[in-house]
């Protein structure tokens, strides 16, 4: 695996991989408008052999995989052995032979040739270099072939991941330093003109990015909103940074913020808000 993406790597067969895999059920209906946005975008046609780049517990491989039909194929990459034990899992049970997952970074790993469609949900972020690692998986494609994969935009235009970090802040007095915002992780493509550029570099043609906004539901109670919070994302980072010794304030704080966003079924919704990205392989 590339040397380059070893933070990330390590982070994913880590505590992050394992709170995934064991959440995987809350977290992909949290994310899922987001890529079934993408996958319209995609529209992958039966017989097309297409890469799903981080796919996770295999949630979106298996729908392309029933997109694609059994005459094409879909191969789910991943650097996280933890969420791959769940895709295999789910994959086996939904009976899918023209589904396969490999244990790689997309980046590098050497990948099947005569691909229609790389697609990715919130997958292609976490590159140190990305527009190296974009050109080398484009190598994948078909002359014409397409690349689509939604991204997250700002984090002020994403309030579920904000507000709580905004608060368990300011309840353990923290002021952040300011950090770089084109780092790998979850908003590393928010920058609209950036991000043009990285798949023009990456040697992409007919470039499209459109905003898609979704409500985001984070727990069915303000506590297990909370709770969630503080297992994946922003808020766990930060605790697993200072220690779970804090975990219980920031429970509390992180619950006061997600009151106002409680319905009167008391699920807490918030808004999420990301590009849409496809473009093509030159003919």
């Amino acid at each position: 695996m590339n040397k380059d993406n070893l933070d990330q790597i390590s982070d994913w067969n880590g505590a992050v991989g394992r709170q995934w895999a064991a959440l995987q059920l809350d977290l992909d209906a949290m994310i899922k408008p987001f890529g079934d946005a993408a996958l319209v975008v995609a529209a992958a046609k039966p017989g097309q052999g297409v890469i799903d780049i981080g796919c996770g517990c295999g949630d979106t491989s298996i729908a392309l995989a029933l997109e694609v039909g059994q005459l094409g194929s879909v191969l789910g990459i991943d650097v996280s052995l933890p969420m791959l034990e769940v895709a295999r899992v789910r994959a086996a049970t939904a009976q899918l032979p023209n589904l396969d997952f490999s244990h790689a970074d997309a980046s590098t790993a050497e990948l099947p040739a005569g691909i229609d469609l790389l697609y990715s949900r919130f997958g292609v972020m976490f590159f140190n270099q990305p527009a190296s690692a974009l050109r080398h998986m484009r190598k994948a494609l078909v002359s014409g072939g397409r690349i689509v994969f939604a991204c997250w935009r700002t984090p002020r235009d994403n309030p579920w991941a904000m507000a709580p970090l905004v608060a368990a802040r300011k309840v353990l007095n923290i002021t952040p330093e300011p950090a770089d915002p084109f780092a790998p992780g979850p908003f590393a493509f928010a920058d609209e003109v950036r991000l043009h550029q990285i798949l023009v570099d990456a040697g992409f043609e007919h470039v499209a990015i459109e905003r898609f906004d979704a409500e985001v539901v984070l727990g069915k109670s303000v506590h297990a909103a909370a709770e969630s919070s503080t297992r994946i994302g922003p808020v766990a980072r930060l605790l697993r940074e200072l220690g779970d010794q804090h975990l219980p304030v920031v429970v509390d704080a992180v619950k006061s913020a997600f009151e106002a966003s409680a319905n009167l079924d008391g699920r807490v919704i918030m808004k999420g808000s990301t590009w849409i990205v496809s473009a093509r392989n030159p003919a």
